[in-house]
């Protein structure tokens, strides 16, 4: 009797922890940061190669390959002879770099590299796609590599009348937005899907900036049938049907009421955080993007940065337009926003939507508020896009589909993560800050030898650091001990009896 009684009190320590826990990660620590600054890199996106256990780093002037064990520098390859690197991709020992042309309006390029080797590809190497190729993946398979080919005008449309909103004529010399679908067998450019003629549905679709649609960043479901693009600018996305190599639809993704509860904003950087709603609204304008199922169905992860033109031509203070204090010196649209009508850019946020782009989940005003009860929010972002969500990458623990989030506009590098797999009921998990980094713009996730890891590239810092992410020991592995206590208790049990 006294034997199943200390069992029954063993037991007790155990479950509560089992029923209590919130959270699939156990812990997060850094393993390593890297420093850029000798090789002049900015550390902008990076892509891990599994065979040689290296982590590429790219960013304008080139590409740092780091050892993943302790963050060392292998090689630098420096690409500016070919102009500058916006991204890289690898899949089996193959490294996909996007490079603009010294003039951002003439045709890029793509180039191959051996991971192996860290040097060209033998045969074809180097393929010519749209102008600015400023992102490119592979699709699950690696049969397929398609580009975003930002095409961003050297000049941008000029201003027609005098009307508010305003609206912009066409730029002169404006290359059009595309995405290449590059064949991997072949090496070639199969098509190259553009936006002529393509259906727009949804609402607030940006059309009279001054400029096309402009490809930003590609998710590809898991069946490499669907990508979605976001034309961030445009406060779009693109569906673009990787069947047919063409765009089937544009989805305007609309605007978000900060006038409501939960969706508040500071517009005022006056050194004094004061959360406000006012009667504003913002556009979504995502900048990363990711794609998961649930129930079969993509689900979209969009990080809603706001951006608006290279030259800020579209941009004036909502003062203008007749706003007083605490709105006057609020960023908006001006190709959006009248006299008591106002979009501001960004939705301070990021989002879940289906594959159709209705909104399942928005993070609201937590990623403003969390940065600022950590000490950690920039009131000099205030009227500007608050935190900045920028970049998205998904990974899983213990069958838990987690998003990470990084925000650019913070005082410290942050990066926040949440439990998405109940996409409707996604939860906020923790925020990885470092110190000594700032401005996180890329994200990747990987796993060498059971471990989980995330690099976080630093534009500003021009760093890149590795987290270790340790999971919570799974319920079987608890089910098992409490089996074997109670086994045991019972043995003890049967043998005095006897």
């Amino acid at each position: 009797m006294k034997s199943r009684l200390i069992t029954a009190v063993i037991a007790t320590l155990f479950i509560p922890q089992i029923a209590m826990a919130d959270s699939v990660i156990e812990s997060i620590s850094k393993a390593w940061t890297f420093s850029h600054a000798n090789t002049g890199v900015t550390s902008e996106i990076s892509a891990f190669d599994s065979a040689s256990n290296t982590l590429w780093v790219a960013g304008v002037v080139g590409v740092d390959v780091l050892n993943i064990a302790d963050g060392s520098l292998v090689q630098h390859i420096n690409t500016t002879g070919y102009g500058f690197i916006n991204s890289i991709a690898i899949h089996n020992g193959v490294a996909a770099f996007a490079i603009e042309a010294p003039t951002m309006t003439d045709a890029g390029i793509v180039q191959f590299y051996d991971t192996a080797t860290r040097s060209l590809s033998s045969g074809i190497n180097t393929l010519t796609v749209g102008a600015l190729p400023d992102m490119l993946t592979f699709t699950a398979d690696g049969s397929k590599l398609l580009v975003a080919n930002e095409g961003t005008p050297s000049t941008y449309g000029t201003r027609i009348g005098t009307t508010t909103p305003h609206v912009y004529g066409p730029a002169a010399v404006d290359p059009v937005g595309s995405v290449s679908v590059i064949d991997m067998n072949t090496r070639t450019v199969t098509a190259t899907a553009g936006f002529a003629g393509v259906t727009q549905t949804g609402s607030n679709i940006r059309t009279n900036t001054g400029m096309d649609f402009e490809p930003e960043y590609i998710a590809i479901n898991a069946s490499g049938t669907k990508a979605y693009v976001t034309l961030q600018e445009a406060n779009a996305i693109g569906v673009l049907d990787l069947n047919t190599q063409s765009f089937e639809k544009v989805i305007g993704l609309g605007a978000k009421d900060f006038s409501l509860a939960g969706n508040s904003i500071d517009p005022l950087n006056n050194g004094t955080i004061s959360f406000i709603n006012p009667d504003v609204k913002g556009l979504y304008m995502p900048d990363g993007i990711a794609v998961y199922q649930v129930n079969g169905e993509d689900h979209l992860v969009m990080a809603n940065e706001g951006d608006l033109r290279g030259d800020d031509g579209d941009r004036i203070t909502a003062g203008s337009l007749g706003a007083v204090a605490p709105l006057n010196a609020l960023r908006v649209s001006s190709t959006d926003s009248s006299n008591g009508d106002l979009y501001a850019p960004g939705a301070r946020s990021f989002s879940i939507r289906d594959k159709d782009g209705n909104i399942i989940f928005d993070s609201g005003d937590f990623l403003d508020k969390k940065a600022a009860e950590l000490g950690i929010y920039a009131d000099g972002r205030s009227r500007d896009k608050g935190v900045e969500p920028e970049g998205v990458e998904l990974f899983s623990v213990n069958g838990r589909t987690i998003a990470a989030i990084g925000l650019e506009r913070t005082l410290k590098s942050a990066v926040a993560l949440y439990d998405i797999t109940d996409p409707a009921n996604a939860s906020f998990m923790d925020m990885i800050v470092t110190d000594g980094d700032l401005a996180p713009e890329g994200l990747k996730a990987f796993t060498v030898n059971g471990i989980i890891y995330l690099a976080i590239n630093n534009e500003t810092s021009n760093t890149t650091s590795l987290y270790a992410v340790t999971p919570v020991p799974e319920p079987e592995s608890y089910a098992m001990l409490l089996a074997g206590l109670g086994f045991v208790g019972f043995s003890v049990s049967r043998q005095r009896r006897i």
